[in-house]
């Protein structure tokens, strides 16, 4: 280890994480593993790192999860040893590294560290990898993890792993570190944080905090009012926390005029103005920040802190392909997390800009990105790692399936992997630029069809979230190009650019109006989005409905095409929101979204007739069609079986005969099963083949359909002999003793014979059908046809209800015959018959 080092460790400063350190080096020693669990402020960033230096020899490589808290970090170490950063303690960051050939310790961000484990799987040279604040649970750390419990399993025993933990996540972390048989040892350091007193500041009643668009104007003045609060009732520099950049700016804003220096704190700002935003000054400080400030980064100086009670969490709405960061209720593990910034230095106070009762309803911690982030870009590094399955991988958590079937399915349309999983070589070229996949192929991609440089313009500008007035893509990059506050932005086009100069310097002759479009459509071919016929709304590839909004439609009201770079969809609609979009040609749209051109032959039922055509698609957009004159048979029948099961059989002519047989035939179905068919609605209309054979392929309208002979269908589906036998086991009529032939009702659930009952006198049994085991149902009427008894039991009826229904009847109809002895009276049609004798 460096004499630097060494002096350090022996006179550390006066941290918690002290008393932790010879425990982690005993860990180390004989395990090669720990876990330090120590809440924000104990000086675990700042200790460990050196601590694992003087046991481990290489050079220990420490994760930070932004840019910001890696320069930080080294800054705070490399201080502490009497350095400048880049001699011991160096740091490497997206587009900046400060290292020497003396480093030992290299800070640098998950996602870099998760390239270069797929560049180089042993880390030739790395000793030991510490990566800190795995509670997180932010999706590359997740990830990185899992690789390297890998790495250490396969490849590198001698690979030491320290992970870092502010919350009891620590021993399901050392669980997997170590494995289920034994876990890895924890080192836990109990915080010494100063007390912090909460402020309750709840917004007015009758304001809202949010609307459709976000946090509302009322809101982000009372937060800025909070914050002129903080700075007249208590001491010390004052720490904001907000939910995205907008809300940064909004809020400085409304802080004009205070008496303190302002600074904005976030993840798009320049080196240097991260630097100042951390720097302790001559005034009171107000830094506003987002996240970034939770628990990654110390912000020195802070004796308050303002929460807004929002934060940032991603969502994706994987059926309609649509990933965003909405705003969220902060969880109460988070809340605790920002507060416990105001106590650090010594006693403080948190203001919140909600009420205690509010509190009671926070989540009790943030969801895990894995949950709820869009999958592609972590599926296109697993795959490049070699696994088509993350459960091959220790995983904290296992991603949901349908999320990451979504996410293949992303990275199939663009190349990247094939159908089996596998990575492409395309995929690899994809993965090695630092930016979403879907980005990385629109630059190696848009770099061969607009130009390295405008394509690196384009990627910079979609992955850094620029906005501009009515979504206008091409106005965002016109003036990016002029304004000198962009020099992030320069700055990504300068290292996107050196990956693929070489592949096309030049690229076509397209306006840049095209240009951007071309390259935003490389990146979500889901999201090439037509003008609606008579509309003003778009329908994208994927098939989701989009619309710009009304309010500020832009110079991109009534494009024909777009390629939409970012659309978001509020809970209860239909369709998204376009919020920002690049004109688009249909040449173009063909080209960036090849993969989604389809041909496909449709024959359905439209308007009461078989339309068949042949359609030529891009995704769900329609680009053209043409008539089908010969459509095939089966695909006309499915057509005719959907009208059928939405309109109903009704669309054939039903003469009484036919209805009658259908009718016999179901009871045949119910009672003898099996070959009888089944004749019920939902039955026909799903196996029409079968019963209306070729007849269907001549239909092409509601009158074809009219013109069957449904009937002769119906007989056509009893196979022989039991056609033969319809008549026998279900006959349409039946003798009665008078010898009038009754027909039979055979629409309800038991055969009905109704017939008056003078015309029964005699009968006994009821006949009964289907081979004998079904009686009829004898519906008996009064000479008037009225009902007056039902019965399926005559022997029965003729000694219980028929004296009750002759006394009834036969004053009301005295000319009728009303036996006494029904059995042996005869039966008659006549309605004369002389009365009987009382």
């Amino acid at each position: 280890m460096s004499d630097p080092l060494r002096r350090l460790l022996a006179a550390p400063p006066d941290l918690p994480v002290t008393a932790g350190l010879a425990t982690l080096g005993e860990a180390l020693r004989t395990r090669g593993l720990a876990v330090v669990q120590a809440p924000p402020g104990t000086g675990k960033t700042t200790l460990v790192p050196p601590a694992v230096a003087d046991v481990v020899g290489g050079r220990v490589v420490v994760t930070q999860p932004s840019r910001i808290a890696a320069r930080a970090a080294a800054r705070r170490l490399a201080h502490l040893l009497g350095e400048q950063v880049g001699e011991t303690v160096g740091y490497s960051v997206r587009g900046d590294r400060r290292t020497g050939a003396r480093t030992r310790i290299e800070v640098v961000t998950t996602g870099l560290l998760l390239r270069r484990i797929q560049r180089d799987p042993e880390l030739a040279g790395v000793g030991a990898v510490v990566l800190d604040e795995v509670h997180e649970r932010h999706l590359d750390a997740d990830l990185t993890l899992a690789l390297l419990i890998d790495v250490r399993a396969n490849l590198r025993e001698d690979l030491a792993l320290v992970a870092m933990s502010a919350t009891i996540e620590a021993e399901r972390t050392a669980d997997l570190l170590g494995g289920q048989d034994r876990g890895a040892p924890v080192v836990r350091v109990p915080g010494a944080l100063h007390p912090v007193r909460t402020v309750w500041c709840p917004l007015p009643a009758g304001a809202r905090r949010t609307d459709d668009r976000g946090i509302t104007p009322a809101f982000h003045d009372h937060v800025a009012a909070t914050v002129r609060r903080a700075l007249a009732e208590h001491e010390g520099d004052v720490l904001v926390f907000v939910p995205g950049v907008r809300e940064v700016d909004a809020t400085m804003r409304r802080l004009a005029g205070v008496d303190a220096a302002v600074h904005a704190l976030h993840g798009r700002l320049t080196g240097a103005e991260q630097d100042r935003a951390l720097s302790e000054g001559p005034r009171r400080r107000v830094v506003v920040s987002t996240a970034i400030a939770e628990s990654s980064l110390t912000v020195p100086g802070v004796r308050v802190v303002v929460d807004a009670g929002f934060s940032r969490e991603p969502r994706t709405d994987h059926r309609r392909g649509l990933a965003s960061l909405v705003t969220v209720a902060v969880s109460r593990a988070a809340a605790e997390q920002r507060a416990g910034r105001a106590g650090r230095l010594g006693p403080g106070a948190v203001l919140r800009c909600w009420s205690e009762a509010e509190q009671a309803h926070l989540a009790p911690h943030p969801e895990p990105e894995i949950a709820t982030a869009d999958l592609t870009a972590f599926t296109l590094e697993v795959a490049c790692w070699g696994h088509r399955d993350t459960r091959a991988l220790a995983m904290l958590d296992q991603p949901p399936e349908h999320a990451m079937a979504a996410a293949r399915q992303v990275l199939v349309d663009l190349g990247a992997i094939a159908e089996d999983g596998t990575v492409t070589p395309r995929g690899r070229a994809i993965a090695d630029v630092p930016a979403d996949p879907r980005l990385g192929r629109a630059l190696v991609d848009g770099a061969e069809l607009v130009g390295a440089t405008r394509a690196a313009e384009v990627v910079a500008m979609l992955s850094e979230d620029v906005r501009a007035p009515g979504g206008d893509l091409v106005a965002a990059l016109r003036s990016l190009r002029t304004d000198q506050r962009a020099g992030a932005w320069r700055s990504q086009v300068t290292r996107l650019t050196a990956i693929v100069k070489e592949q096309a310097p030049h690229g076509r002759s397209l306006t840049d109006d095209v240009a951007v479009g071309l390259v935003v459509a490389l990146a979500h071919p889901d999201r090439i989005a037509r003008k609606r016929s008579g509309g003003s709304s778009y329908l994208m590839t994927s098939g989701t409905g989009a619309a710009l909004d009304r309010r500020e439609p832009g110079p991109l009201a009534g494009l024909e095409w777009l390629a939409i770079g970012d659309a978001d969809r509020r809970s209860g609609e239909r369709e998204a929101r376009i919020r920002a979009a690049a004109p688009l040609t249909e040449d173009l749209a063909i080209e960036a979204a090849g993969s989604r051109w389809t041909e496909v032959d449709e024959v359905s039922w439209t308007g009461g007739r078989v339309l068949a055509r042949r359609r030529t698609l891009l995704g769900a957009i329609e680009l053209g069609s043409v008539p089908l004159q010969d459509p095939p048979a089966e695909a006309v029948t499915a057509a005719i079986r959907e009208a059928l099961e939405s309109e109903g059989l009704g669309l054939f002519t039903w003469s009484e005969a036919a209805t009658a047989l259908r009718d016999r035939l179901g009871f045949l179905h119910r009672a003898l099963g099996e070959p009888w068919p089944d004749v019920s609605d939902v039955a026909l209309a799903q196996d029409l083949s079968s019963w209306m054979g070729p007849q269907l392929a001549r239909v092409r309208s509601a009158a074809d359909l009219r013109r069957i002979d449904v009937g002769a269908a119906l007989r056509a589906l009893v196979p022989w002999p039991q056609a033969g036998r319809i008549d026998e086991l279900a006959p349409e009529r039946v003798e009665v003793p008078t010898g009038s032939s009754v027909r039979i009702d055979y629409s309800q659930e038991q055969p009905v014979l109704a017939v008056r009952l003078q015309e029964v006198f005699g009968w006994a049994p009821v006949p009964a059908l289907a081979d004998g085991r079904v009686p009829l149902l004898l519906h008996l009427l009064s000479p008037a046809r009225r009902p007056a008894a039902i019965t399926a039991d005559l022997e029965s009826f003729w000694d219980n209800g028929y004296p009750g229904v002759r006394a009834d009847l036969r004053g009301r109809y005295p000319k009728h015959a009303w036996p006494d002895d029904p059995r042996s009276a005869p039966a008659t049609r006549r309605t004369n018959t002389p009365r009987s004798p009382r």
